[in-house]
Order: structure tokens, then sequence, then C-alpha cells
């Protein structure tokens, strides 16, 4: 495969994820977008899907890391979107846990977490640290303007992620509220990763 169309796949990643979990978010019953995590949609019989989402646009981050690799600005950039593409395969292979009382019936928070569950955090988070620390890797390598926008990418995604995390967590006032921060998260850091495809593929 040439080194274009191993770029291609690290701008098509982020646009072929959201949409993928608006969809299901918006035709799936008792599922609230605003209140839910994105992992959520991964539980009960149509949960595959969401699982096939998460392993496809982890493959095409891989893919899209060893075009990085191959004539990208940074190495060790490279390998933490390999890392990210690692986390997303590691969260499409381990299901969550139910959070925010979905599916129907279910706690705001189990007492005792999965195995799987488990599993499926960590890898998120080692993923969403590698992305927020590749923005920061990639900084350097281009104009001025890239360097802001990388640099405010990589905190905002960090920012957003980590108030997403605390109210799955603690289930406050904001609960009403953690899928919308976790979509403004997941949105930035998509948003940078596309951007950094097409500036490579304009390069």
């Amino acid at each position: 495969m040439g080194n274009q169309a191993l770029l291609v796949c690290g701008m098509a990643a982020g646009p072929l994820f959201t949409l993928a979990y608006v969809v299901e978010g918006a035709t799936r019953a008792d599922y609230k977008p605003l209140r839910h995590p994105v992992s959520s949609l991964a539980l009960g019989r149509a949960g595959w899907a969401q699982s096939v989402n998460f392993l496809l646009s982890g493959l095409l981050s891989l893919t899209f890391a060893v075009g990085l690799w191959r004539d990208g600005p940074s190495p060790a950039g490279a390998v933490l979107i390999g890392v990210w593409g690692a986390g997303l395969l590691g969260a499409g292979a381990f299901l969550t846990d139910p959070v925010s009382g979905y599916p129907a019936g279910t706690p705001d928070r189990l007492e005792h977490p999965t195995r799987a569950g488990t599993l499926h955090d960590l890898f998120s988070v080692i993923g969403f640290l590698a992305l927020a620390a590749a923005c920061f890797v990639f900084a350097p390598s281009a104009s001025p303007g890239w360097a802001v926008y990388s640099i405010a990418g990589g905190m905002l995604f960090a920012t957003t992620m980590v108030s997403a995390s605390a109210v799955f967590t603690r289930q406050g006032r904001w609960v009403d509220r953690g899928g919308l921060i976790q979509r403004v998260s997941l949105t930035i850091g998509w948003t940078w990763q596309t951007a950094l495809a097409v500036r490579l593929l304009g390069s």
C-alpha cells in the first residue's frame, strides 16, 4: 500500500467513527446521547455495530501510524498514533460496563466492575493519553499556526476527556451532560488527527 493511501486511512478514521456513533445513538432505544458514553452503544443486541466501529477506527489509525512512521515528521508521534489505534482496538475487544442507567434497568454504576469493563477502560485511557501526547509531539513539526492548534487541541482534548470520565464516575449534577462532554472531546481529537493527515497529504 502506498504511503498516500496510508495517510488517507488516518483522514477517514475520525469521520467514519463519528458518523457511526451518531447514527447508532439516534436509533437506539433508551439511549440518550447527551447522557450516555459512546462506549455504551456496544451493549445490547445491536452492540456489535459499535464494537466494529471501534475495531475499524483502530485499524485505520494503526494504518495511519505506519504511514507516519514511513514518511512523517516525528517517529515518536507515529508510535503514539499507533498506541491510540491499539487503544481503540482494545476498547472494541472488551465491552464496557453499564453506566448512567444504560441499558435500561441497570444501575448508574456497577458496584463491582467486570474484568472486561476494566480492560475496556484501561485501553481507552491509554489510547486517550497517547492521542493527547501526539498533539504536543507533532506541534513543532510545521508552521506556528499548526503548533498553536496542536497544543490547544491536545490541552482541550485531555481536559474534556478527563471531565467526561469524572462525570461518568461520580454521577454528579453534570451526569445528564456526560455524553455531550465526551462527544466534544472525541470531536476535538478526531478533528486533529484528520487535520494532521490532510496536512501531510498536501505536503
